[in-house]
């Protein structure tokens, strides 16, 4: 039977890995079981944050040690930017078993957790539908590694994508090859678009004969309700991981969502919280987005206009404090731009609870 653990770690600095140390110490985590690593890094966020990639490499070294080899296809996804009182972490997923199709003792569903990686994408697919595609492919195979029957028990999909440098737009130059665009910023949400967009074909939210490249970060009515994607100049492929819950799974680990109708809406966790009282909250994931008509509930944000500060940035903190005085804990996974990833101007957010009983 598959078993699926969820640890929440406090982070000094993007390679401080004392607290993972301490885990394996205490014997709670087993090194060889870790299946994915979710991180909030304190860079900016942006193109040339490289906190995520420093990160990435202090955790591949210390798994390379701790578990001698035997964790060497750890899926990782950091996500830069702890504004406001967002605390930087990592969140480790464990993975112990297989899944069993006869299913749980009293049919009771617990988390069940999929990986699964793209192939590395040239310059000229970053956006567009063959990014679509692989995504999608990738999605379905993440959702067979879990073990879930069905779309309906899948409740988040974080995945990070790459995004253009200046030197991969030079290289295409030199091929005469076509980008989405030569805005190295711009490039990060077409590339979280495309994810997110994949991630709803996968799943049946979207058709995928509907989609048309054109529409990518311009058709707003298309989205996930549980994508969750970043990008990130530390890879060249996509890293998907999926949540959700199955009879194949056993645990006392489970996950929901809700969706978030705006970047204030702190009723859609509560509405998480108030479903399953007296069990323990122990991390919510979600994305934060700025509304890209400029309003948020009738009034005016200047989130979209700020030449100082980007917008991700800017919703991240929005988010991260609504988020965090609901669970009433500041040391969550908000993920900025939101581009396909729930209806415009809000998102997907995730709970992950686990039984008192």
């Amino acid at each position: 039977m598959m078993k699926c653990s969820v640890f929440k770690i406090p982070a000094g600095a993007p390679h401080d890995m004392s607290g993972l140390q301490m885990l394996i110490e205490d014997g709670r985590l087993r090194p060889e079981e870790v299946v994915a690593v979710l991180g909030k890094t304190e860079g900016n966020g942006c193109v040339n944050d490289f906190t995520r990639g420093y990160a990435v490499m202090a955790l591949k070294a210390f798994f390379a040690a701790s578990a001698k080899g035997g964790a060497a296809d750890i899926s990782y996804v950091m996500s830069g930017g702890t504004e406001g009182v967002l605390s930087p972490h990592f969140t480790v997923i464990s993975r112990s078993g297989q899944a069993e199709p006869s299913g749980s003792v009293g049919g009771q569903k617990s988390l069940a957790v999929g990986v699964a990686r793209t192939r590395n994408f040239r310059p000229e697919e970053l956006g567009r539908l063959s990014q679509v595609d692989e995504v999608a492919d990738a999605v379905a195979r993440a959702i067979l590694d879990a073990g879930i029957a069905s779309a309906e028990d899948v409740h988040f999909v974080q995945i990070k994508c790459p995004l253009l440098t200046a030197e991969q737009i030079y290289e295409a130059h030199s091929r005469q090859a076509s980008l989405v665009t030569e805005d190295t910023y711009k490039s990060m949400g077409y590339s979280r678009g495309a994810s997110a967009l994949g991630t709803a074909v996968a799943l049946g939210e979207v058709e995928r004969s509907s989609l048309i490249e054109e529409e990518i970060c311009v058709n707003w009515d298309k989205y996930s309700t549980v994508a969750s994607t970043s990008a990130g100049s530390e890879l060249a492929c996509c890293e998907v991981i999926v949540f959700g819950n199955s009879l194949a799974a056993d645990g006392p680990y489970y996950i929901d969502h809700a969706v978030m109708k705006d970047a204030i809406d702190g009723a859609a966790l509560q509405g998480l919280l108030d479903r399953y009282p007296g069990d323990e909250l122990v991390q919510v994931l979600a994305k934060a987005e700025a509304d890209p008509d400029g309003v948020i509930r009738g009034r005016r944000h200047i989130m979209l206009d700020d030449s100082d500060i980007n917008h991700t940035r800017h919703a991240r903190a929005v988010v991260g404090g609504v988020l965090a005085y609901v669970g009433s804990d500041p040391m969550i996974y908000v993920s900025g731009g939101g581009e396909h990833q729930g209806p415009k101007g809000g998102g997907p957010v995730a709970a992950v609870f686990r039984r008192q009983s």
